[in-house]
């Protein structure tokens, strides 16, 4: 079986599963297992193809339905590039399945009929639109196989109004996108006799061919069509200004494990689509009669304000959902970011330059898969706490570390990760950003500056995360947590809630601690992507090293190696214990005084709504707070499905 056939086969076994769980569907449980299995064999398959790839370095195509016209077939084929992407849903889909069999016991009002169908089959659309080469109709079909589902998932409380604008927001936002990347693809395609057999053909092969064409003809067509590209999949990707106007309201409607495909997964189909296009659309001997320069600097900068703008609107946020949902429009930003870097490096004729934009984009590519795991753990990390509380106001929560301290520990790794902090996965791509961005200063000024801008938001990402963990898990307990918890010892989630979220921890630290594994994976996926800059870009690649001890070289010198890194921390720690303990002093416990006048009560407990109040202040203007009795918490509705609020207090298998 080949990578291609491989692929295709994973997609016909969700379209098959989805069908199969109908006639299950009046028992939740059969239900749920039917789906994890079939996601499970899908995602298996799909890693096939994804090994296939990589490992003999050879694209693989599969042609499966030709409907007579050469211009209507449908063909999949699995690159490095589209590898990259493929392994990202395997690995998402059955965790997020898995969840899902006890998680859907929360929503006693609702039948399951209407999740895993549609469940399945947005697993099916997103393996198809990373691997469909048609780009007109084909395209459009696994657009909407992609989209419909994922709308029916977001409004599954249908019953509640803020879900219907949610998704109807949405589905609306996403037509536009697949109308606009279908008009990029209509200016580009060939036609008239000069198109030879090709005229009227969709394919990317044959639109990338036109492009070296329309550039010596009409280079003005070639500016519109990537123009378009742009607007369509920043639109997917939730880039600024478009990823504000659907993608906070979407992600927290949706039941939580949707939330971790949406945010982990789905919204990287744009960032999929952005770079297939910019950087392999355009032949390489091509590019300099196209201004690559310039579009770098023009997704460097939306990069820039994207994740400044969405981390900056997740500080400001007091739901759980809400924040892991800016957030992840911040961290999109950074993967903006480093496609940026590389289209204002590559075209230099320093191969050191070169070198350094293939950095960027190996960071990008990196930080993708990096995303996909911490936030997917995130959003189930939010599940759980809702499954257990009721609720997603992090003002209503506190305390929760000694009652669920195995979900807090997976948080905790979460928030780390996230946040950037050393020796987690998140720190290790944004090195790789970072690196490219500010030795790149001699090929791009401008490039430096927006990555110091890159470095002080990941501080304010730390500062939201804090927040996040601090007031959920940290502080006393809360009234509200304290009522839940009333005869119970503990609220933690039973084993097919947990091990999903030990499983994408683990995953996090991994990458963390051994970076050489992501960075080889990279540099394979580069070398099996050719045409366009592909093979530019595999033998620009600058990273070496070996993955077992996670050491990354670039230019002859240590650029992360986590065993050093490590040391320091260490180091630093055992400083920090010494001197204080040479300063002998004594800890003491008290119980907190509140002026001698009130007793201790959960009005005076120090809140999430009480974290940053100057700085949000100052931030004000930029929006991203909600609306009327979800900003404060004080309305469980309007902030959260009436699903989570029903089934509040039940934690336990």
């Amino acid at each position: 079986m080949t990578s291609g056939q491989a692929h295709m086969f994973a997609i016909f076994t969700c379209l098959a599963g989805a069908a199969l769980t109908l006639p299950v569907a009046r028992s939740r449980a059969a239900a749920g297992w039917v789906a994890f299995a079939v996601t499970g064999i899908s995602s298996a398959l799909a890693l096939v193809a994804v090994a296939g790839v990589l490992g003999s370095g050879e694209p693989s195509g599969q042609a499966w339905l030709i409907l007579g016209h050469p211009g209507l077939a449908v063909r999949f084929y699995v690159d490095g590039l589209s590898a990259i992407f493929v392994a990202i849903i395997a690995m998402i889909a059955p965790i997020a399945a898995l969840f899902s069999i006890r998680y859907m016991d929360h929503y006693p009002g609702y039948g399951v009929a209407r999740y895993y169908p549609n469940f399945l089959m947005f697993v099916a659309g997103m393996y198809g639109i990373v691997a469909v080469t048609d780009t007109m109709w084909v395209f459009m079909v696994f657009w909407q196989m992609m989209t419909v589902p994922s709308y029916l998932l977001i409004r599954f409380e249908h019953r509640e109004a803020a879900n219907i604008r949610a998704a109807n927001k949405y589905i609306l936002m996403m037509q536009v996108a697949c109308a606009l990347a279908m008009i990029g693809a209509a200016l580009l395609a060939p036609t008239g006799a000069g198109a030879g057999g090709h005229a009227g053909r969709y394919e990317f092969d044959s639109l990338a061919g036109n492009v070296s064409v329309l550039l010596q003809t009409r280079p003005f067509v070639v500016v519109v069509a990537l123009a378009l590209f742009l607007a369509a999949f920043g639109i997917k990707a939730g880039m600024w200004p478009f990823g504000q106007i659907w993608l906070p309201d979407a992600h927290p409607a949706a039941p939580s494990p949707v939330s971790a495909l949406l945010s982990g997964v789905m919204i990287k189909t744009g960032v999929y689509g952005m770079m297939r296009c910019f950087l392999w659309l355009v032949p390489e001997g091509s590019r300099a009669g196209c201004p690559m320069s310039a579009w770098g600097l023009t997704i460097v900068i939306l990069g820039t304000i994207t994740l400044f703008t969405g981390t900056v609107a997740a500080l400001q946020q007091d739901q759980t959902k809400r924040l892991l949902a800016f957030s992840s429009i911040g961290q999109v930003g950074y993967i903006l970011f480093g496609l940026g870097v590389a289209l204002s490096l590559l075209p230099s004729a320093d191969p050191a330059l070169v070198a350094l934009g293939a950095m960027g984009l190996g960071g990008a590519l990196f930080h993708t898969i990096n995303h996909g795991l911490f936030k997917s753990l995130l959003f189930l990390n939010s599940g759980s706490m809702v499954w257990a509380t009721g609720t997603q106001s992090l003002d209503r929560l506190g305390g929760l570390m000694r009652l669920m301290p195995l979900t807090g520990v997976t948080a905790l790794v979460g928030a780390l990760s996230v946040s950037g902090v050393p020796l987690s996965n998140g720190f290790a791509s944004k090195w790789g950003l970072c690196v490219g961005a500010i030795q790149g200063a001699s090929g791009a000024r401008y490039v430096p500056l927006c990555a110091a801008i890159a470095i002080l938001t990941s501080a304010l990402t730390l500062a939201a995360f804090v927040k996040f963990f601090g007031a959920s898990f940290l502080s006393r307990t809360s009234a509200w947590v304290e009522q839940r918890a009333t005869g119970r010892r503990s609220m933690e989630v039973g084993w097919m809630m947990g091990l999903p979220q030990w499983l994408l921890a683990v995953a996090c630290i991994v990458l963390g601690v051994l970076p050489g594994l992501g960075l080889k994976l990279v540099g394979a996926a580069l070398g099996s992507s050719p045409g366009g800059s592909g093979a530019a870009l595999a033998e620009a690649w600058p990273v070496e090293g070996a993955a077992a001890l996670g050491v990354a070289v670039f230019g002859g010198r240590a650029v992360l190696v986590p065993v050093v890194l490590a040391c320091v921390l260490g180091l630093g720690f055992l400083v920090a214990r010494l001197v204080s303990r040479l300063g002998a002093a004594r800890a003491r416990e008290a119980e907190p005084w509140l002026c001698g006048y009130v007793a201790e009560a959960d009005c005076h407990r120090y809140a999430a709504k009480g974290y940053y109040g100057e700085l949000m202040r100052y931030f004000r203007w930029m929006g991203g707070t909600a609306s009327g009795a979800a900003r404060d918490g004080a309305t469980t509705s309007r902030a959260r499905p009436s699903g989570e609020l029903a089934a509040g207090g039940r934690g336990d298998d």
